[in-house]
């Protein structure tokens, strides 16, 4: 095991998005907290994120990702995955990790390949209720395989064999924000509302989410306060329309405190990501989810399922989207806030605020050791 400090080292690799990285963060901490030395490897988009990210070392390893099928298409991503596999295999043999573990997404198909090569143990973690192509392709390959949800892989015995649900490890400033109980809106009280929709999703919520506001009840206009993230082209059009309404919104196309604000919130309107199902159970809130359309593996549709069945969330198909259909739903969950104390409570049951630790027990048990808390070995 490569040591720097007397620690062992293990390798994370994770996409340069928060979906991926958020949980690679959180794991990174559970794993300092036990005397485990992490080093970092990502795509370019994370080189700004990598700077705070909790890790030794952050190395940029090249990568791309299948966006058409036409030959030409096909071989630059086959081209750039050679490479970053090439550059994967020399960083491994020469930092010697004693785990590599991936959070998915193409980007880590060059680390994890070289782990295999190397005959290094390896493990990918599943956010999504459904496993993405690239996990897809190296399940079959490393030792072990950690999920978020239950019944991913119900269906492929082999697979199953090595697979534990860790649940999907949420920022600590998340597991902060899930001491915050919920408390619901008084009769005549404010009724806090939080939408987002993440870098592919804000736009819809733009088109859709200041018109559901408009053609609510003007008595329940005057009790919401309302935060919209929105992009930068249609920050200026929504927040004409909500001071035209005299809505107290603000609006942003960004919010760095969003574990806090979910927390804050009485209702959660977003697309469906693994990191925003994950904090919304983890914190427990009601939400409206409207997962992100034309994925080919329908992740999102699958992750807002899982709250959807449990009662702690209402699914909408982006066709269902609408102002008038948003509209009606805020309206009768403003008026039954016992409704939301049942929502915010089914969606505690789905959320695992010790997943980090959970996974980090996995990682220990795949390099062999076991550590307690000061990093001795036992």
């Amino acid at each position: 095991m490569s040591q720097t400090s007397g620690a062992p080292l293990v390798l994370l690799a994770a996409g340069g998005t928060g979906g991926h990285l958020f949980p690679a963060e959180a794991l990174a901490e559970a794993l300092a907290r036990r005397g485990v030395a992490v080093d970092l490897a990502t795509d370019h988009r994370a080189e700004r994120y990598g700077g705070r990210f909790p890790a030794r070392a952050v190395h940029i390893i090249p990568s791309d990702t299948v966006r058409a099928r036409n030959p030409i298409a096909l071989a630059r991503t086959a081209l750039a995955l050679g490479r970053g596999l090439l550059r994967a295999y020399f960083l491994l043999r020469r930092i010697r990790p004693a785990v590599v573990v991936g959070f998915g997404g193409y980007p880590t198909l060059p680390p994890l390949g070289a782990a295999t090569v190397l005959r290094i143990p390896s493990i990918i973690h599943e956010q999504n209720a459904v496993m993405g192509r690239a996990n897809r392709q190296l399940a079959p390959r490393v030792t072990a395989i950690a999920t978020s949800f239950e019944g991913v892989l119900d269906a492929e015995p082999a697979l199953l064999a090595k697979a534990r649900r860790t649940g999907n490890p949420v920022r600590p400033a998340a597991i902060a924000a899930a001491a915050t109980p919920f408390v619901p809106p008084a009769a005549d009280g404010l009724v806090r509302l939080l939408v987002f929709g993440g870098s592919q999703g804000a736009r819809i919520m733009s088109e859709i989410v200041p018109g559901a506001i408009e053609m609510l009840d003007a008595t329940l206009r005057g009790r919401l306060l309302l935060a919209q993230q929105a992009r930068d082209e249609d920050l200026a059009r929504v927040r004409d329309i909500y001071s035209r309404l005299r809505i107290a919104a603000e609006v942003s196309p960004f919010f760095s405190d969003m574990p806090a604000r979910i927390a804050a919130a009485h209702l959660v309107v977003a697309r469906s990501g693994a990191s925003t199902i994950a904090e919304l159970a983890a914190i427990g809130r009601p939400s409206i989810l409207v997962p992100l359309p034309g994925a080919l593996d329908q992740d999102q549709f699958a992750n807002a399922g899982v709250l959807a069945a449990a009662g702690a969330a209402i699914r909408l198909r982006q066709d269902d989207f609408t102002p008038a259909r948003l509209a009606a739903e805020i309206a009768v969950l403003a008026s039954t806030p016992q409704k939301l104390v049942a929502m915010a409570q089914a969606a505690r049951t789905q959320g695992a605020p010790d997943a980090a630790d959970r996974l980090a027990d996995l990682v220990l048990a795949t390099m062999g050791t076991k550590m307690d808390g000061k990093g001795a070995t036992s």
